[in-house]
């Protein structure tokens, strides 16, 4: 997921984003351990999409005074 793409989501849409996108990499991280994952490149990507997805969400929050 692009950055711009994040940014253009509202606040509930981006936490449902972030709660599937954290599922999935359970998910990767599970069939990883199992030997089940063909991709390991996947999981650092689903990170970086967790990652982004997070500091966006932070650039949104009002700060307080």
């Amino acid at each position: 997921m692009k950055a711009d793409e994040i940014r253009r989501l509202d606040d509930e849409q981006m936490a449902k984003t972030l709660a599937e996108t954290r599922e999935e990499l359970f998910n990767l991280r599970f069939q990883h351990a199992t030997g089940a994952l063909e991709s390991t490149a996947r999981i650092k990507a689903v990170r970086r999409d967790v990652a982004r997805l997070l500091t966006a969400q932070r650039a949104q929050t009002p700060k307080e005074t």
